[in-house]
């Protein structure tokens, strides 16, 4: 459907990409990853029209309609929230605009009536009269309810509004689809609804997305932005991810006996194929995989941190009490009646759409804040370490470079182990001279998460800990947290991080009530999503 020849793109008089050539077709879900600043949302921007390259071209097939998710969530704010949705087929909407309102003159001619008639001709060979019940059925899935379906955009909170705008994008059957970051902000509901509708979905889609198991859901193609090229792979992002670890492992080790290691990655593409899933883009996916060769798997030149806590000592029976705790911020109950005890080896989850509660609970156990009631007490051997959700008090009006705001946090002061211990997060040569509040989102998660390391606590508190990373650095938080000996309690929206992570499911109801669950993130799920 969507040719790519010859493409580049100059950012400030330096190649962002150059010679890009790719095909995109109907029935395949491509997933575009790739560093920060890599250029993802750049080369939508291009697949869409919005940006012209600086040479090359993108030919797409004739009488092909593309939708793009939209990003601006104020743009329909004069426009109820039914019209927003029949908008996603511009055309339609037009026809049906022109149709009512020729209707509607009081001094309707027969040049009117012959006009009305063709429009409602067209009108109906598009689907038009069943326009507001298929954007219902959307709006729905998404969980946006009927109550609010003609209500006016400026009186939708933000987070309804990203719902509307999908649901947008998505609306009349496209026959192309451009998503970016469409499950931010989606509730559990609703991000599995939009996995089932791209799974049955028959056109193409483009996506960029942190999530991996959306991209691991959907994707029948992983496009990698590196090297200043953008290449395109077979299988979804765990594929991707492990086949370039082995690819790297290859070159690394090109005068050892490459014979074997060849075999070891034909014997990986035949795991990934014989993989069952009911999907049938998955069974696509197969097919794909069962052609594969090994000089079509990838090789990355992105870098993934190290991130790996050693607790200074095991944590003793006792490790933490909460018993009856309750929070009412602003005249909201944050936290009602709230009791648990952990235990040893207890990974802990916080999941669900109330995360004023998620970091309420974490500023009282961390005794930031005090209880209205109730009370926390902590076993003797237990020593915790935090990562808040708002990290900006570490960092606003501190004069410190990185290397001298770390060496805060360690018991090594010399320059050569700390050095070391930046470098393997990413902070390398004059890197870490660099001003902490000059630091980017993501930099100043990597620098919180390394004094999170050398805490050497046997409690982890975590709101949220991949927020503005990249998904090379949520893959090492990932792992981090999995490979860990030791008590865990985070926040997260990351499904993979939290189904490979937690043994226990925190969730807490609008009123404050906690819903405590010992079971894993998929099975919480499947309970949750059978109620309804």
């Amino acid at each position: 459907m969507i040719t790519v020849s010859d493409l580049s793109l100059n950012y400030s008089g330096q190649p962002l990409f150059s010679h890009v050539d790719l095909q995109f077709t109907r029935g395949n879900c491509y997933g575009i990853i790739g560093a920060n600043g890599a250029g993802k949302s750049t080369f939508l921007k291009i697949l869409s029209g919005q940006l012209e390259p600086t040479s090359g071209e993108v030919s797409i097939l004739p009488n092909v309609r593309m939708s793009v998710l939209k990003q601006d969530q104020n743009a329909y704010d004069a426009y109820n929230v039914m019209d927003t949705v029949i908008m996603g087929n511009q055309k339609l909407y037009d026809i049906g605009h022109e149709m009512n309102a020729l209707y509607e003159k009081e001094d309707f001619t027969d040049e009117d009536g012959l006009r009305a008639a063709d429009l409602q001709a067209e009108y109906a060979e598009m689907g038009g009269y069943e326009a507001e019940s298929d954007a219902s059925r959307i709006l729905q899935g998404l969980g946006v309810g009927t109550e609010y379906h003609y209500n006016d955009m400026a009186t939708l909170d933000a987070r309804l509004k990203v719902k509307v705008l999908l649901a947008q994008a998505l609306f009349g059957n496209p026959d192309i689809l451009l998503l970016d970051e469409p499950t931010n902000n989606l509730d559990i509901a609703a991000v599995e609804w939009l996995n089932d509708f791209l799974l049955d979905y028959d056109g193409t889609v483009i996506v960029v997305s942190h999530d991996r198991h959306f991209l691991n859901t959907v994707c029948t193609h992983i496009v990698d932005i590196d090297y200043n090229k953008i290449k395109m792979y077979v299988g979804n992002y765990d594929f991707w991810y492990e086949s370039s670890q082995l690819v790297q492992n290859l070159i690394k080790q090109q005068n050892k006996r490459n014979e074997e290691k060849i075999k070891e990655l034909q014997e990986f593409i035949s795991r990934f194929s014989a993989n069952k899933s009911k999907s049938k883009q998955a069974t696509a996916r197969r097919k794909l995989l069962d052609k594969l060769t090994v000089e079509e798997l990838p090789a990355s030149s992105r870098r993934y941190p190290w991130v790996g806590f050693s607790p200074d000592r095991e944590v003793g029976k006792d490790i933490l009490f909460v018993t009856d705790v309750s929070k009412t911020v602003d005249g909201v109950k944050l936290l009602d009646k709230v009791s648990f005890i952990v235990g040893h080896g207890d990974k802990i989850a916080f999941v669900g759409e109330n995360e004023n509660a998620h970091t309420a609970l974490f500023k009282i156990l961390t005794g930031e804040w005090e209880p209205d009631e109730g009370s926390v007490k902590w076993g003797q051997t237990a020593t915790f370490s935090y990562f808040p959700k708002d990290n900006s008090p570490f960092f606003h009006d501190c004069d410190l470079n990185i290397l001298d705001w770390m060496r805060q946090f360690s018991e090594d002061q010399h320059e050569s182990y700390l050095r070391g211990f930046l470098g393997r997060m990413l902070f390398s040569g004059d890197d870490i001279f660099k001003p902490v509040k000059v630091l980017s989102g993501g930099e100043k998660v990597r620098c919180m998460l390394s004094r999170m390391m050398l805490s050497g606590a046997n409690v982890l508190l975590l709101d949220q800990p991949t927020n503005h990373l990249d998904l090379e650095s949520i893959t090492a938080v990932n792992r981090g947290l999995e490979a860990v000996k030791c008590n865990v309690l985070v926040s997260s929206h990351d499904h993979q991080l939290v189904q490979t992570v937690a043994n226990r499911i925190f969730d807490f109801t609008p009123e404050g009530k906690l819903i405590d669950r010992r079971c894993t993130y998929e099975e919480y799920l499947e309970t949750q999503l059978a109620k309804g």
